[in-house]
């Protein structure tokens, strides 16, 4: 019986009778990190890691949670389970699960890069591995974030000096706080309600942010011209907009490597920052794991198992309902 199975409901582990980032209700739930598509409610029993828990119970309410450390060891039925950071944002993990011998390990979301603000992931021997894919082509191969930085710098010190504020739409979970971690702080910051709600959390915890100031109607936009103002992206074409008068907009995305969907979303700029592993970073990781047998899921799996084969892996898609990184996903509220 293989180490873990895939069903309707998610990644599920026989030995242990729990799954992995499960999609549809299951009585026990072991959870990666806190972005809708692996978060979800309806489940009995949740698992996940003590970082990443406040971020999960904002979003979920009252669900029955408990939690586990990095690297420690917990022995779930026939199954022994360890969750190990995988750099995507604070408190995400991978998950290893052992079952006589014989390790898989479910990476959940992933990058290979370094930030200010989530543990360094961490490569793990396995037999299997589950990796995400979300930008599994040669195209995507990220630039140094503090240069990219330094750019978001640059845009808005001149957008600054004219007087406009720079609007930049990014995930309100993860990539916001990223940015916020990153920037240089030429002048105020203003946040859109669902970044400021979760840098709340965060900073409960004790994560370095810069202060902020959410978007209300109450707020005096005047006295705060030339900020900086994050926002999730789909926001940025909406109502909430208009309050600002003359802005310059740009988006955070590993998409905006690609030229036609910086065109299609008509911003003045893109920068390329991802919290997800690119084509080198998808290949380090897979490479490390040691692994002869590779599951991709989510993004360019076809392409991307075609290349695992020719390099020798027994590599496979797996269907799931993860959908890595968009511009527009579900969780954002305006």
């Amino acid at each position: 019986m293989a180490v873990l199975s895939f069903t309707d409901r998610g990644i599920h582990c026989p030995a242990g009778d729990f799954y992995i980032d499960p999609w549809r209700p299951v009585d026990r739930a072991l959870i990666t990190h806190g972005h809708s598509d692996h978060a979800r409610p309806g489940h009995n029993r949740y698992l996940c890691t003590d970082l990443a828990a406040p971020v999960i119970r904002h979003r979920l309410g009252e669900i029955r949670l408990e939690t586990i450390r990095y690297g420690e060891a917990r022995r779930i039925g026939d199954a022994t389970v360890s969750f190990h950071p995988a750099g995507h944002v604070p408190g995400s993990a991978q998950i290893r699960v052992e079952v006589a011998g014989e390790v898989w390990v479910v990476s959940g979301d992933y990058k290979l890069h370094a930030d200010a603000l989530s543990d360094a992931f961490e490569p793990l021997r396995c037999h299997a591995f589950i990796s995400e894919c979300t930008f599994g082509l040669p195209v995507f191969r990220w630039e140094d974030s503090a240069r990219v930085l330094g750019r978001v710098d640059d845009w808005w010190a001149a957008n600054r000096a004219e007087g406009r504020f720079s609007v930049i739409g990014a995930y309100a979970f993860g990539k916001a706080q990223r940015l916020l971690a990153g920037v240089t702080p030429l002048g105020p910051i203003l946040t859109h309600g669902a970044v400021e709600a979760t840098n709340r959390v965060m900073r409960d915890q004790g994560l370095p942010l810069p202060d902020t100031v959410q978007v209300t109607p109450e707020l005096d936009l005047k006295a705060h011209a030339g900020a900086l103002v994050i926002a999730p992206p789909s926001a940025l074409g909406g109502p909430w907009m208009r309050r600002f008068g003359p802005v310059s907009t740009a988006f955070a995305s590993g998409w905006m490597a690609l030229r036609g969907v910086r065109r299609r979303r008509a911003a003045d700029r893109g920068f390329v920052i991802s919290d997800h592993a690119d084509w080198q970073g998808l290949n380090a990781a897979i490479r490390e794991t040691g692994a002869e047998r590779v599951f991709v899921t989510h993004g360019y799996t076809s392409v991307f198992r075609r290349w695992l084969a020719e390099q020798g892996y027994d590599a496979q898609v797996v269907a799931t309902e993860y959908e890595g990184e968009a511009l527009d996903p579900p969780e954002v509220v305006e």
